[in-house]
C-alpha cells in the first residue's frame, strides 16, 4: 500500500457516453498527493472499455484497467476494485457521475491528514438532469447530530452519532459515497472483522455499509460545498428504471440496514418509522409492476424483520389483494394518462 498515493475507483458498465466526462474529472483534481484511477469495467457491451484504455494510454502512471472479464454484476466489481486499491485513501467516482470541483480531493486529503480520528471525508453534492444538463440541489442532508468541531471549511462529527442517519437515507444519503475520500487501512480492517457485509451475493449494496462502518471506527467530516454531479434522469443502477429492478434493488438495502442495525444494537422510534416507509415502498414497486411474487416476497421480509403495519403499508396491502389489484392498476393508469395529456398540452 503506497502511503503517498489516493486511490480513485471507477465502476463503468456500457457508459460509453459519460466515462470519459467522468475519468476528466478526476484527471482535473489538483492535489498535493498523486492519485491513481482504478477502473472496473463490467464487460460492457458498447465502446466503454476503448474509451478507458484510449485514457489509459495517455495517462499509463495514473489510470489503471482492470483485466477484462466476465460480466460479474455492480458490487462485487466494486469490491475487487478496492482490494486492488494501492493508496492510503479511496474515492469513487461512478462512470455516469462527475466531479465539479478541482480541489475536492486536496481538501478531503488535508483534513484526513490533520485528524487521524476521522476515517471518511464527504461533501455536498449536487443532481445533473441528463436530459436537461441542469445541476440542482437535492437539499441538505437529515443529520440529527451536532458537530463536535465546526469551522468554515468543515464540521467534524463524532461517527457513533450518525449511524441511525446512514442507516435511514431519505431525500438524499447522510454521506454520498460518490463524494467521499476514506482510509484505505480503516475498511480493510473493517472487511476482515465484518467480512458478512461485504458480500456480494449477499447485500447488492456498497454505500450503505462503508459509511457505516467507518463512521463506527471514529469521527465524520463534512464539506459543505458541493463537489460531485450526480447524474440522474438515465437508467442506473441506484435509479433503475423498471419497478421490478427497483423493488430488487431497495429489497436488498433494506436487508442490509436491518442487518447493521441488529448487528450494533442501533433502535429508535425513528428506525422502526424508517422500516415501515420501506415495506409500504417495496408493496407499491409491487403494486405498479403487478407481480404477486414481489408483494409475497415484501410481506415475507416484513414478518421476518418484525416490522410492524401502519396504515400505509395496510392500504398497500389492500391495493394488492387479489380481487382488488387489477382494477386498481386500471384506475392508476388513467390517472398517469390524464396527467400526462395535461403536461403535454
Amino acid at each position: 500500500m503506497d502511503k503517498e498515493l489516493i486511490s480513485v475507483i471507477v465502476c463503468t458498465y456500457n457508459q460509453e457516453g459519460t466515462i470519459g466526462r467522468t475519468l476528466e474529472s478526476i484527471l482535473e483534481q489538483e492535489c498535493h498527493l498523486p492519485i491513481e484511477i482504478v477502473i472496473g469495467d463490467d464487460d460492457s457491451t458498447d465502446g466503454t472499455r476503448a474509451v478507458c484504455q484510449a485514457l489509459q494510454e495517455q495517462h499509463p502512471d495514473t489510470i489503471r484497467l482492470m483485466p477484462a472479464c466476465p460480466n460479474k454484476g455492480f458490487v462485487r466489481n466494486y469490491f475487487d476494485c478496492l482490494r486492488a486499491c494501492r493508496g492510503k485513501y479511496i474515492a469513487d467516482c461512478s462512470g455516469d457521475d462527475f466531479w465539479t470541483d478541482r480541489t475536492k480531493l486536496e481538501a478531503s486529503a488535508s483534513i484526513l491528514d490533520d485528524n487521524p480520528n476521522v476515517g471518511i471525508v464527504h461533501t455536498d453534492w449536487q443532481k445533473y438532469n441528463e436530459r436537461t444538463g441542469k445541476l440542482t440541489s437535492p437539499g441538505k442532508p437529515t443529520i440529527n447530530a451536532q458537530p463536535s468541531i465546526s469551522n468554515p471549511q468543515s464540521s467534524i462529527f463524532n461517527g457513533s452519532d450518525l449511524l441511525a442517519d446512514i442507516l435511514m437515507p431519505r431525500e438524499r444519503p447522510a454521506i454520498h459515497l460518490c463524494t467521499s475520500l476514506y482510509r484505505n487501512e480503516w475498511i480493510r480492517r473493517a472487511m476482515n472483522e465484518f467480512p458478512q457485509f461485504f458480500d456480494p451475493d449477499t447485500y447488492r449494496c456498497e454505500d450503505v455499509q462503508i459509511p457505516f462502518l467507518l463512521a463506527r471506527m471514529g469521527n465524520v467530516a463534512y464539506i459543505d460545498r458541493p463537489t460531485l454531479a450526480y447524474s440522474w434522469g438515465g437508467n442506473s443502477i441506484s435509479n433503475p428504471q423498471s419497478e421490478e429492478k427497483q423493488f430488487h434493488f431497495w429489497a436488498n438495502v433494506t436487508r442490509l440496514s436491518y442487518d447493521l442495525a441488529q448487528t450494533f444494537g442501533i433502535a429508535s422510534p425513528s428506525l422502526d418509522s424508517f422500516m415501515q416507509a420501506r415495506i409500504h415502498k417495496l408493496l407499491m414497486h409491487a403494486f405498479r409492476c403487478g407481480k404477486p411474487a414481489l408483494r409475497s416476497e415484501a410481506i415475507r421480509m416484513q414478518h421476518a424483520m418484525h416490522i410492524a403495519d401502519n396504515r400505509h403499508t395496510r392500504f398497500a396491502k389492500f391495493l394488492t389483494l387479489p380481487l382488488i389489484w387489477p382494477a386498481m392498476r386500471c384506475l392508476r393508469y388513467v390517472v398517469v394518462s390524464l396527467k400526462a395529456q395535461k403536461t403535454s398540452s
